[in-house]
């Protein structure tokens, strides 16, 4: 089982910079996008339709490449949470989080008792099909696994300080497209609105000693996203 090299560079202070994939499963897209310089890629199952046999062959492409895998899941539910870490994600992004109850359900549902709740799924994908002291094997994987919230929606972001509060959630993301909808402005990134609410993300973020996260479309918005206290990017 190898280090959570996601975790890791949050853990060093480092921005680590992803992006996501949606179509195009080829076997290759792990060695694409490790060319590409990333440090982690997001498999979206929210809006591909993809099914968990396609993600873990995808998740499988990154391997011999040393990258990390994050799991989208369509739906706040144990059973997608649960089943995405079985197939060996690093990380689970929630969607449409807006109460506290379901930043703890995902939190819990990735990693095993005492910490969580999620089935042992031990001699399986996520520790190489290996044999070993499961004891061991389950503290590893507690400590590799994260929980990632998507702020998306009014509700999430009134709701922001308990979510960010919530232990076990180890970055809020910003679903900008979704949340600007949410809030009768779709698109309009330069609303007083939307610039308020992303502030507030942030500043809950940074309150819980969080990363906050988001995903930009014009390399010139990097330099810009850092300096407002981003401490992760998807690109």
């Amino acid at each position: 089982m190898k280090e959570n090299s996601l975790k890791q560079l949050i853990a060093e202070g480092k921005v680590p910079v992803g992006t996501a994939v949606f179509e195009f499963a080829s076997p290759g897209i792990g060695r694409i996008a490790a060319q590409a310089g990333v440090d982690f890629v997001m498999f979206d199952m929210e809006h591909s339709g993809w099914t968990f046999e396609t993600v873990k062959n995808l998740i499988a492409t990154m391997r011999s490449v040393q990258l990390a895998a994050t799991v989208r899941v369509p739906v706040i539910i144990y059973e997608y949470f649960a089943k995405a870490m079985d197939i060996e994600a690093q990380s689970v992004v929630a969607p449409m989080v807006e109460t506290r109850d379901e930043p703890e359900l995902l939190a819990s549902s990735v990693r095993y008792a005492p910490e969580g709740r999620c089935g042992v799924a031990i001699g399986l994908a996520l520790d190489d099909f290996s044999g070993g002291d499961v004891q061991a094997k389950i503290r590893e994987a507690n400590h590799n696994a994260m929980a990632d919230a998507l702020i998306e929606a009014v509700a999430g972001v009134e709701n922001v300080d308990t979510i960010a509060a919530v232990k076990g959630v180890d970055i809020l993301w910003i679903g900008n497209n979704d949340l600007t909808n949410s809030m009768s402005i779709p698109s309009q990134f330069g609303h007083r609105g939307y610039l308020v609410a992303v502030d507030r993300i942030i500043k809950a973020a940074r309150k819980n000693s969080k990363p906050c996260g988001i995903a930009f479309s014009d390399q010139a918005d990097a330099p810009v996203l850092l300096k407002r206290g981003f401490g992760a990017l998807e690109y």
